[in-house]
C-alpha cells in the first residue's frame, strides 16, 4: 500500500501545519478557540463525516427529483465514499461501461466538473469526440483578507472543450507528419502526449530527476519527442503499454545532464558557503534550460573532435547519477542489480498507471516503493520484463484510514483502532511518526515537497478477518468497484 501517495502526504502535512499554527499562536500569547478544531482530514473515505455526507447527498437527490422540474426524467448515479476508487476514475469507468452497450450513441456528450488538471488526461484517454470540463475560475495572488466566493451564482465558470484541446495537440506536433515513416495518427499522438505527462510525476509515481513543470519540463519533452519520433519507427504508447523505444530519449537526458554538470561546477564554491535550498532550485532550472539552449545550435567543434572530453562527461555524468542514488535513496553501492530493480519498478509503475487511466484498476495492492524516480537512461533492458499484477482487494474503510491518516487525526477512527497509531507496543507504530522530514526536490512550494515517511507493508496490517467481529456494520460499506444507481427514479 502506498503510504506516501499524494493524499497521504497531504493529510500528514496538513496535520503538521495545523499543529505548527497552534504552537505559534500560543507562543504569541493568543487565546485559542474553546470549540474543537475542525480536522479537514475528516474529508477522507471511511470517516463518520463522509458517512453523514453520503446520507445528505441521498436526501438532496431525492428532494430534487421530487420537487424540481428541471430534474424530471434525469437518471442519477450516486457513488459515494463506500464504493472503492477515486471519483473521477469511477466516472470514467462508468463512461467506458456505457460505451460497450449495443444502443450506445457515439455522439453522446460528456461534461465532467472539477479543477484537477488530471481530468484533461482522463478525458483525452476516452478519445470521445464530445467531452468538456466545467472548471471554476482560479485567481492567483489575491489578498489574504479577500472574501472567498462560495455561492454558485457569484462564481465564474469556464467550459473547456477537449475537442479544441485535441486540435491544439494536433497543431503542436503537426511538423512530424512529413518526417515519420509510419502513418500519422492523431489518436496515437494523444496517447503519447498522455504518457509524456506521466514523466513529470502524478499521484502514483514521482517525477523523473530535474523534470519540473514550472521549469518548462513539458515543452522540453514535446520538442524532444518531435525530434526523436521519426527515428523510432512507431509510437511510444503501444496500445496503452510502455514501449521500450522510449529509452532512446537518453540523449535528451544527457544534454540536460551535460549542462547541469557545467553549471554545478560553477556553483560548488558558492554552495560551500551558502546552503540555501534556492541554489538547488537554480541548478534545476539551469539544467532544464540546457536543452532549450542546445537544441537550436550545433555542438561545438571542440566537443565533436575531442573524444576524451566526451568520455570525461560520461564519467562525470555517471558519478553524478551515483551521487543522486546514494543521497536520495540511501544506497551505499549503486550496483547493476540496484539499477535493474529501479528500472523494473519504474516501468511497472508506468504500466500500472496506463492501465488505470485507460481500463481501470488492475491491482489494488500495487504501489511505487520509492520516494524518488530513477534517471531515464537507467530505465533500459526492459523488453524481457514480465510484468504481472495481483488484483487483490481494496482495503476496508478503517484499514484505509489507518493507511492515510496521521496520528494527529486518530479521533477520526473508532476507539478500538486508535491505539495502533499511538501505542509504543503497536506493531505498526513506525508508520505514524510525530515528526518527519520533507524534501522540496527541485520544487518551489511546500505542498509539492516529498514527505519522507515510511511505506506500509500490507502484511503488517491487522488481519481483515477480525474486522466484522470488531465492527459488525462494516460490511455495509463494502461494495464492488462499480457504479450503483441510487434507488431514485
Amino acid at each position: 500500500m502506498d503510504h506516501t501517495s499524494s493524499l497521504t502526504c497531504f493529510l500528514f502535512r496538513s496535520a503538521k501545519e495545523a499543529e505548527d499554527k497552534i504552537k505559534k499562536a500560543l507562543e504569541k500569547g493568543e487565546v485559542l478557540p474553546s470549540e474543537a478544531r475542525f480536522d479537514s482530514n475528516c474529508i477522507t473515505p471511511g470517516t463518520d463525516f463522509m458517512a453523514r455526507l453520503q446520507e445528505q447527498l441521498k436526501y438532496f437527490v431525492n428532494s430534487k427529483l421530487s420537487t424540481d422540474n428541471a430534474w424530471k426524467g434525469v437518471n442519477v448515479y450516486l457513488s459515494g465514499h463506500e464504493t472503492p476508487g477515486e471519483g473521477e476514475h469511477k466516472i470514467m469507468e462508468f463512461i467506458r461501461s456505457e460505451n460497450t452497450k449495443p444502443d450506445h450513441d457515439p455522439n453522446t456528450r460528456h461534461c465532467l466538473y472539477g479543477l484537477d488538471a488530471d481530468l484533461m488526461m482522463l478525458g483525452l484517454t476516452s478519445h470521445e469526440p464530445h467531452f468538456s470540463l466545467l472548471r471554476e475560475e482560479v485567481r492567483f495572488g489575491g489578498k489574504k483578507n479577500q472574501k472567498r466566493i462560495t455561492a454558485p451564482e457569484e462564481t465564474t465558470f469556464h467550459l473547456l472543450h477537449l475537442s479544441l484541446f485535441r486540435e491544439y495537440i494536433d497543431y503542436e506536433f503537426s511538423e512530424v507528419k512529413n518526417k515519420i515513416s509510419f502513418e500519422y495518427d492523431l489518436e496515437r499522438i494523444i496517447d503519447d502526449w498522455i504518457l509524456m505527462g506521466f514523466l513529470v510525476g502524478n499521484d502514483f509515481i514521482p517525477h523523473l530527476p530535474h523534470l519540473h513543470i514550472n521549469h518548462d519540463a513539458l515543452p522540453l519533452l514535446y520538442r524532444t519527442y518531435i525530434s526523436v519520433l521519426p527515428t523510432l519507427g512507431g509510437y511510444l504508447n503501444e496500445n496503452e503499454h510502455f514501449n521500450e523505444v522510449f529509452v532512446d530519449l537518453k540523449w535528451f537526458e544527457s544534454k540536460v545532464g551535460n549542462k547541469y554538470l557545467n553549471e554545478a561546477a560553477g556553483l560548488a564554491a558558492e554552495e560551500a558557503h551558502c546552503k540555501d535550498s534556492r541554489k538547488k532550485d537554480l541548478k534545476d532550472s539551469l539544467c532544464l534550460a540546457a536543452l532549450d539552449e542546445g537544441k537550436d545550435r550545433a555542438p561545438s567543434r571542440g566537443f565533436e573532435e575531442d573524444g576524451e572530453e566526451e568520455d570525461m562527461f560520461e564519467a562525470e555524468f555517471r558519478q553524478y547519477k551515483r551521487t543522486y542514488y546514494m543521497t536520495k535513496m540511501g544506497v551505499e553501492v549503486v550496483s547493476d542489480e540496484f539499477l535493474a530493480n529501479q528500472a523494473l519498478c519504474y516501468v511497472e509503475g508506468i504500466q500500472w498507471i496506463l492501465h488505470y487511466y485507460y481500463h481501470g484498476v488492475q491491482s489494488w495492492s500495487w504501489y511505487y516503493p520509492h520516494h524518488y524516480a530513477p534517471f531515464l537512461s537507467d530505465v533500459r533492458n526492459i523488453a524481457h520484463l514480465k510484468l504481472t499484477f495481483d488484483m487483490g482487494k481494496p482495503f476496508m474503510p478503517f484499514q484505509q484510514l489507518l493507511g492515510v491518516l496521521p496520528s494527529a487525526s486518530k479521533d477520526l477512527l473508532p476507539q478500538s483502532y486508535r491505539h495502533l497509531m499511538t501505542s509504543e507496543n503497536s506493531s505498526i507504530i513506525e508508520y505514524y511518526p510525530l515528526d518527519f522530514k520533507t524534501d522540496l526536490n527541485g520544487k518551489q512550494q511546500e505542498w509539492e515537497a516529498v514527505v519522507l515517511i515510511p511505506f506500509i507493508d500490507e502484511l503488517d496490517y491487522p488481519s481483515t478477518s477480525t474486522l466484522p467481529e470488531l465492527f459488525p456494520n462494516i460490511m455495509h460499506f463494502i461494495h464492488t468497484h462499480t457504479f450503483h444507481e441510487a434507488n431514485i427514479q
